[in-house]
């Protein structure tokens, strides 16, 4: 048999955001503090594993807020809920905890704001997304969804000199950057954010992954199925011309795709815990000899302050 010797290059920045790591920090102290169950609307993040491993500590994943009993307590999660929903917890007498992600509640008050002054809002983001959804529901009148450069044609506005436009946090730079030229070609007078919606770890993830992708015969990604940002991260490296593939943990890798690859990029979901990369390159390894390198395109410092229901 012979042994082959592979190097995984390393993506970095990979794995848990600062956002990710405040939604989860904020249902474990719930589940220390208020006792159990503690309620959660929607996945906190988009990850199995760490769903999972919440509900073993007693959290209780619903999907709308019929299903809370009057008066408990339910945590929202980080991709940030519609006003409506705000308003059904307070008719119901629920105790709140907000896990919104700070950068989604940016372009939340981004679509009152624009919406207020008479806009028309594209909001640029996939239909069905738990954070499209909240934010789509700031201003339902005024905002319209469209989900690519070709969906462009077919908006209709009320005044093309009052159009602007927003983003989903998660999405492609570059798909982005294609919906909005559309959008301008479209309505020159078109206005935007004072900064980019997609947020930095976003960015850098897809950045870092575009780094090992180049030099990598195949790359995995690690993270589930319905997290917007991992499922960008593989397109980033497809767009490239490498073989991706998306994988919830090591079980998932398929030895035919290792055939003939000696250099592995490795990268993992904002969503997605560290240690799943960590099995990945254990299980690569029991493969044969295995050299990790590292390629860090930036380095991340964010930190966010938990909501001050929990903090107290």
């Amino acid at each position: 048999m012979t042994v082959v010797e592979r190097t995984v290059l390393l993506a970095a920045p990979r794995s848990f955001c600062a956002g990710v790591e405040r939604a989860i920090e904020v249902v474990e102290r719930m589940l220390a503090t208020a006792g159990r169950p503690v309620y959660v609307r929607k996945q906190i993040v988009h990850n199995r594993h760490v769903v999972a491993d919440l509900e073993a500590r007693g959290a209780v994943f619903v999907e709308e807020l019929d299903e809370v009993p009057d008066g408990a307590t339910v945590v929202f999660s980080a991709h940030g809920v519609a006003p409506q929903v705000r308003a059904d917890a307070a008719a119901r007498d629920l105790r709140v905890v907000d896990a919104t992600c700070p950068l989604v509640t940016k372009v939340h008050a981004e679509a009152r704001r624009f919406a207020g002054r008479g806009d028309t809002v594209v909001l640029v983001g996939h239909a069905g997304h738990e954070e499209v959804d909240g934010t789509l529901g700031e201003a339902p009148d005024r905002t319209v969804l469209v989900e690519s450069a070709a969906g462009v044609a077919a908006l209709r506005v009320e005044d093309p000199a009052r159009v602007s436009y927003l983003t989903q946090t998660t999405l492609a730079v570059d798909e982005v950057a294609e919906v909005v030229d559309a959008l301008r070609e479209r309505f020159p007078a078109l206005r935007g954010p004072g900064s980019d919606d997609i947020c930095y770890a976003t960015t850098n993830r897809q950045e870092a992954v575009a780094a090992v992708a180049r030099d990598a015969d195949l790359v995995l990604v690690v993270g589930s199925a319905n997290s917007s940002n991992s499922v960008r991260l593989v397109e980033v490296a497809r767009r490239l011309g490498t073989p991706a593939h998306l994988i919830d943990d090591a079980s998932e890798i398929d030895p035919a795709w290792l055939a003939g690859a000696r250099v592995i990029g490795l990268s993992a979901g904002a969503s997605a815990p560290p240690r799943l990369v960590e099995e990945v390159i254990a299980a690569l390894r029991d493969l044969g000899p295995l050299t990790v390198r590292e390629r860090q395109v930036a380095a991340e410092h964010q930190q966010f302050s938990l909501p001050s229901t929990v903090r107290s």
